[in-house]
């Protein structure tokens, strides 16, 4: 389902109205006074590649059968998250309220700002670095970002990347397969000001 402009962000709870919430522990408070100003999108598949089923879920909640899934065995001990799951059939999940710290970035920077987790909403994308995203994953990705940035001004247009810009490297999604100029045609938005060659078309 597309919420286009019906899409907002409920102040009080600091989540998106109309979309299911499934809490995850892996979070904390943001620094004393910040707002969100950065959104970072990445890509995610488990098992790698495939499409699917809860094991995201699981993972960004630490329900994850690690030890009996030989599968996931790197996975751990792995306490991570993100605010937001956007499966290729469109479906949201909200994991983390906006007002508190997902665990997404990891060791990361934007500009000269070190870890993004503080000042970052992340958005998790159910794919990979080379398979082409859903038409209505976009669609709800830009509905998503046009809430975000009304509910929370210091996104600015020059203000949504992917994870491969804050951690070069490091981290390759949401991969060439993402069309970024599609949220500069749709959204306006500006580019990524460093296209690192894992995130270009």
């Amino acid at each position: 389902m597309a919420y286009g402009d019906r899409m907002q962000v409920d102040q009080a709870s600091a989540r998106l109205q109309g979309v299911d919430y499934l809490h995850s522990p892996n979070q904390n408070g943001r620094p004393a006074g910040k707002q969100p100003e950065l959104v970072v999108i990445h890509g995610i598949s488990l098992p790698a590649g495939q499409f699917g089923g809860d094991y995201v879920a699981q993972l960004f909640t630490n329900q994850l059968d690690t030890q009996g899934d030989s599968r996931f065995v790197e996975l751990d001990g792995l306490a991570v998250s993100a605010h937001l799951y956007i499966r290729r059939d469109g479906h949201m999940t909200q994991f983390v309220a906006f007002d508190q710290c997902a665990w997404h970035a990891g060791r990361s920077r934007f500009g000269d700002r070190d870890n993004c987790n503080d000042f970052a909403i992340g958005i998790e994308l159910e794919g990979t670095d080379h398979h082409p995203y859903e038409a209505v994953q976009y669609s709800q990705l830009e509905s998503v970002l046009i809430a975000l940035r009304k509910a929370y001004p210091k996104i600015e247009r020059d203000r949504v990347v992917g994870h491969c810009h804050i951690a070069p490297g490091r981290k390759t999604d949401p991969g060439p397969a993402f069309d970024w100029q599609r949220l500069q045609r749709n959204l306006g938005l500006d580019l990524p000001v460093t296209q690192p060659q894992a995130c270009e078309q």
